[in-house]
């Protein structure tokens, strides 16, 4: 069994999310009394979204690639960073290790591929949905995106900073979450392209596919290290 690198705390609420879901199906995996290896770095969040809406991505970065530094030297085999939105540094933190990382968006796309979904809507944060570090590595699968128009982005960023990463789950909020992606069209699937999201709706609230990032990074997570 590897050793799973787990980077952290982006923010703690989804982490523990991660450590409860790979924990959960390792056992599945395998039986008995096993459970997954893993070490965990968990940064501040407070520091590093300050740097994101600061647009101090370099700063960020480097926050980052220590932590990556120190996850390799504790002895993990390979690096999951327990977050969409910052695979958008990942070029500039993977050349400070030299163990791979698992790329959230690539775990999704399998995962999308697999049901032959052609056409799917994506929530995150604005950074997640305006930009394409993470909508092109669907885009080179094939899988088109679509996006909430301003409006709904400017909601969804805010529920997620000043609700969900504070662990508040409103049940307005999912009710508003769930009419942002009923009003899409053509639509078959739904990422929830951000690791708090899944706090809020799930499958039971949609009728279309829900694919939750945060499930499917940790469930690949452990099937690499198996």
């Amino acid at each position: 069994m590897k050793t799973i690198g787990l980077l952290g705390g982006m923010s703690w609420e989804s982490s523990a999310n991660y450590y409860k879901i790979i924990n959960e199906y390792t056992r599945k995996s395998l039986g008995s009394q096993n459970n997954a290896k893993s070490i965990m770095f968990t940064v501040n969040f407070e520091e590093i979204e300050r740097l994101q809406h600061a647009d101090r991505w370099d700063e960020a970065a480097d926050i980052l690639a220590e932590a990556c530094i120190s996850l390799e030297k504790a002895g993990a085999d390979f690096i999951v960073i327990c977050t969409n939105m910052m695979h958008k540094l990942l070029p500039k933190i993977a050349p400070h290790v030299e163990i791979p990382f698992l790329h959230i968006a690539e775990a999704t796309a399998n995962e999308i591929k697999k049901d032959s979904v052609k056409k799917v809507l994506l929530l995150g944060t604005k950074f997640t949905m305006q930009e394409d570090f993470y909508k092109q590595k669907l885009i080179d699968r094939d899988i088109e995106v679509a996006i909430p128009n301003v409006e709904d982005m400017e909601i969804i960023h805010d529920v997620i900073y000043n609700q969900l990463c504070l662990g508040m789950v409103s049940d307005t909020s999912k009710e508003t979450f769930i009419k942002i992606v009923n009003k899409a069209q053509g639509v078959e699937g739904v990422i929830l392209g951000c690791t708090e999201i899944g706090m809020l709706i799930n499958q039971d609230d949609l009728d279309i596919k829900v694919y939750d990032t945060t499930i499917m990074h940790a469930k690949e997570a452990v099937r690499k290290a198996l």
